[in-house]
């Protein structure tokens, strides 16, 4: 199988990307006797912290018969100034496949380029292709196929937002922003979208009727210096029950976790009936399991029926 990469959810196509939805829901029901990655071994570089990022690669592998190595600068060179190229070229000679959590997105980009082996890009300051995939397995789950449905994304043009724009255009549906000046998201993701996507300004007017509705911290891990300015920015982007009457009577709630209350989303809708969070963020292991799974496991191609 040629050697393939998720540096950005742009780099599966709609056949692919449906297929591995499809997947994730199968391997969801099939929680034991599958090991197709037997003896196969997942690096985890961390240089951002996470819970849910780390559990469910780590799990995942185990669960299809493999391993996982966690590292964090603190273990390896690159923490000392290694190139990147260098420790591509070392690590991709010693594992199946490497899984990086990192701040700039040039990161993963030049480790795609030097690796030997599968690289995925388990979140950057740039895009979150992961979480997508756990996303949209949720929303299938629940609702069916999200084609010709309404996203509404409140809050920052971030990495989440970047990845739902390019989910836009692969799976066809609309994506309303909601975002203050000065925090829209970038225009090259803008375009990727294909026409699919709305900037607005106003967070009710964006959730108007919309299928999905999503929301992030309001200051990304390494912003925390911003809080104070962002939360004056962001005044008026909680996700409440007042926002959520204007969505359509059977939209559900997202937030990729970890959640603050009383600032981007409400207590009352984080823990309400339209919250599928705690299944969104638990998907995350069966997304994962079926990309590893297409990434690493010969012969095997998910294709939407």
């Amino acid at each position: 199988m040629p050697l393939r990469h998720l540096v950005n959810l742009s780099d599966l196509s709609q056949a692919e990307l449906l297929g591995l939805l499809k997947r994730a829901t199968e391997l969801k029901l099939q929680r034991t006797g599958h090991e197709p990655l037997k003896n196969k071994v997942l690096a985890m570089l961390f240089e951002k912290s996470s819970t849910r990022t780390r559990i469910s690669f780590e799990t995942g592998m185990i669960q299809l018969g493999g391993a996982a190595i966690f590292l964090s600068p603190r273990d390896t060179q690159l923490g000392r100034g290694e190139p990147i190229e260098d420790s591509a070229r070392v690590i991709s000679r010693m594992v199946d496949c490497i899984m990086l959590r990192t701040h700039q997105h040039r990161t993963v980009e030049l480790f795609a380029q030097h690796s030997r082996v599968p690289v995925i890009n388990g979140l950057t300051d740039q895009s979150h292709p992961c979480q997508l995939l756990a996303d949209m397995q949720t929303y299938f789950e629940h609702r069916g196929n999200i084609k010709g449905k309404t996203v509404a994304w409140i809050g920052d043009g971030n990495n989440m937002c970047h990845s739902y724009l390019e989910a836009a255009s692969l799976l066809d549906f609309t994506l309303k922003i909601a975002c203050p000046p000065a925090y829209e998201p970038d225009q090259s993701f803008m375009d990727k979208a294909d026409g699919r996507a709305v900037l607005m300004r106003e967070p009710h007017a964006a959730a108007e009727g919309a299928d999905l509705v999503v929301t992030d911290v309001w200051a990304s891990m390494g912003q925390e210096e911003e809080q104070s300015r962002r939360e004056l920015a962001f005044r008026g982007f909680e996700v409440n029950d007042h926002l959520m009457s204007r969505a359509a009577p059977e939209a559900l709630f997202m937030h990729c976790l970890p959640a603050h209350r009383g600032e981007e989303v409400s207590a009352s809708v984080l823990e309400g009936p339209q919250s599928v969070v705690w299944e969104e963020a638990e998907n995350r292991l069966h997304a994962q399991k079926a990309l590893l799974e297409f990434l690493l496991a010969e012969n095997h191609s998910p294709q939407e029926n």
